[in-house]
């Protein structure tokens, strides 16, 4: 057997950026094969218009497109006005309420101006899958219909669950993913790019194009990232987000929040920084460097991406001033508190085990009386849980200060 070509040196690059953070690509081989057509691909990606605002979580996907965007492929941002009213029942275990047009109008538009944060606005193509839907009608519908069966629709992990439940799956639920896989057709994808929850709706899309006469386009899909908490995927639900329409100052503060371990996957995922420099910044902590100087770089890309960069500086300049303002003694202690099983620890039980306080008791008086500090910030939540691999600065009333790092 003949061993494949060897890629070059350009090809290979653009190979190490496109898997960077990937969780699976599909199919790799058909990937290289289309990049070597030395064309501009059709990179597809769909969001449904389901909430007005976007965090750090839905900005996994985008910031790929933004790096194939900057290797000079055509994006494509897809607004699922059409799909958006039925409801993605991805992850679902009860059917999702569809949206109404005034509700899918305002978020859609809300959604454009959030997403040139991240792609050159020249560069992205806007696309509404109402466009074709709408134009399917019955007739088309039923083809559509006709494409699978509906055994390969309960292969699909929710829908399978809810089945051996006895919990009900409305028709209209299982043509979610032959339109999401139509859009891919209509829009000629070359690469569809999502999280790894949607890996049934983008092979679906494969199989349709493939129905159609078109090559079937490769997927590349994309992990969930982990709220603030470290153990969560970000969800405004579980409050553990970093909106992209939020104050700098306020994104400044909650990316420097996040544990030191949990840091290089937001700068995997979120930073546009080669990982040649990334490498150095790990290689510079091993040698000495403060991961909290790191950190910052992290925070001041991320608030000049989403504001401006003198949004940075300052909210930097800020940080720094309330940082040296809480008077953190030079001879801090250093502690290290066991987790234990689940890999979190209540706030509470933190603050007892460091030794800030005699009791969870006392802990929970004193997270009342706003006298409970992380990293300068002060804490109102007594059910707070920190994970495994942070590592913060807590200080109990004027005098009592740790450096906690959890394990």
């Amino acid at each position: 057997m003949t061993a494949p070509a060897p890629l070059s040196a350009e090809l290979a690059a653009a190979l190490e950026t496109i898997r960077r953070g990937a969780d699976e690509l599909l199919i790799e081989a058909e990937l290289i094969a289309k990049l070597k057509e030395n064309r501009p691909l059709r990179i597809k990606a769909g969001f449904d218009p389901t909430a007005p605002d976007l965090h750090l979580g839905h900005t996994v996907v985008l910031t790929k497109m933004r790096q194939l965007q900057d290797m000079g492929h055509h994006i494509m941002f897809l607004i699922g006005d059409f799909t958006g009213m039925i409801g993605d029942p991805t992850g679902k275990n009860t059917t999702r309420p569809p949206l109404t047009p005034e509700q899918v109008a305002i978020n859609a538009k809300t959604y454009q101006e959030q997403v040139y944060k991240i792609l050159d606005p020249a560069k992205t193509e806007i696309c509404f899958n109402s466009t074709w839907l709408n134009q399917l009608g019955a007739g088309g519908m039923l083809k559509l219909a006709a494409s699978t069966t509906v055994a390969r629709m309960l292969e699909r992990d929710d829908f399978k669950k809810r089945f051996g439940n006895n919990q009900p799956i409305s028709l209209h639920e299982f043509m979610y993913p032959l339109m999401q896989g139509y859009d891919s057709v209509a829009m000629q994808a070359d690469i569809e790019l999502g999280g790894t929850d949607q890996k049934f709706n983008l092979l679906m899309g494969r199989m349709l194009q493939e129905q159609h006469g078109q090559k079937p386009q490769c997927v590349i899909m994309m992990p969930l990232l982990e709220g603030l908490d470290g153990v969560n995927k970000m969800s405004k639900s579980l409050g553990n987000y970093i909106g992209i329409s939020e104050a700098a100052n306020d994104i400044f503060g909650k990316v420097m929040s996040v544990s030191d371990t949990l840091m290089w996957r937001y700068y995997e995922l979120l930073s546009l920084r080669p990982l040649a420099e990334i490498e150095q910044f790990k290689a510079d902590i091993a040698a000495g460097r403060n991961p909290r100087d790191v950190k910052v770089l992290l925070a001041q890309e991320l608030v000049a991406r989403f504001h401006s960069q003198a949004a940075a500086e300052a909210a930097l300049a800020d940080f720094e001033a309330r940082f040296k303002q809480n008077a953190i003694p030079d001879d801090l202690p250093e502690v290290t508190v066991q987790t234990g099983e689940g890999g979190v620890l209540a706030i509470g039980s933190v603050l007892k085990e460091a030794g800030l306080v005699a009791s969870t008791s006392e802990a929970m008086r004193m997270i009342d009386g706003g006298g409970v500090k992380a990293d300068g910030e002060k804490i109102e939540d007594k059910k707070l849980q920190l994970a495994a691999g942070a590592t913060l600065v807590l200080q109990v009333g004027k005098r009592k200060f740790a450096k906690v790092t959890l394990v």
